[in-house]
């Protein structure tokens, strides 16, 4: 009988987007080493171009599992650096809301852009038989609950 347990599926699942994404993980972090963002500041970074739209810094500090006035002080650096753009709240000028400014739109988009080419070179590698019976692996993995219910519990 074939293992097909949870622990050898995260084994392999591991392997794969450990070799897949350190392919070019120093391209696509040259533009954030070159800001000398802290690992708060990147984490920071992607949760706001995720969200999309302006969020209390407040809010920023509960998805991140920072303090408030750790994500703060996170938030002011990346003021500083042009990343983020911090407003009052038009109800409650007490919250300030914070969200990406261009320039951070285009680190985060860079970051990104370069991790789907990188999974975009990949596709084409894959010989059409393995390509097919991976195709038909995710779709209903997909179109499942399984990771929406992840992100879910990840993004409330």
């Amino acid at each position: 009988m074939p293992d097909n347990s949870p622990d050898l599926l995260f084994e392999l699942l591991n392997d794969f987007f450990t070799q897949l994404l350190s392919a070019g993980e120093s391209e696509s972090m040259d533009n954030l080493i070159e800001l000398d963002l802290t690992f708060s500041q990147v984490r920071m970074l992607f949760a706001l171009a995720q969200h999309g739209e302006p969020l209390p810094i407040n809010e920023v500090a509960e998805r991140l599992r920072l303090s408030v006035a750790a994500a703060g002080r996170n938030v002011d650096q990346l003021v500083k650096l042009g990343l983020v753009v911090r407003r009052e709240d038009e109800r409650d000028r007490r919250v300030k809301r914070v969200s990406l400014s261009e320039a951070g739109h285009k680190v985060a988009n860079q970051h990104i852009d370069c991790k789907r080419d990188q999974l975009r070179r990949f596709a084409w590698r894959v010989p059409e038989s393995e390509r097919t019976r991976l195709i038909e692996a995710l779709q209903p993995i997909l179109a499942g609950e399984s990771l929406r219910e992840l992100n879910q519990e990840i993004f409330g």
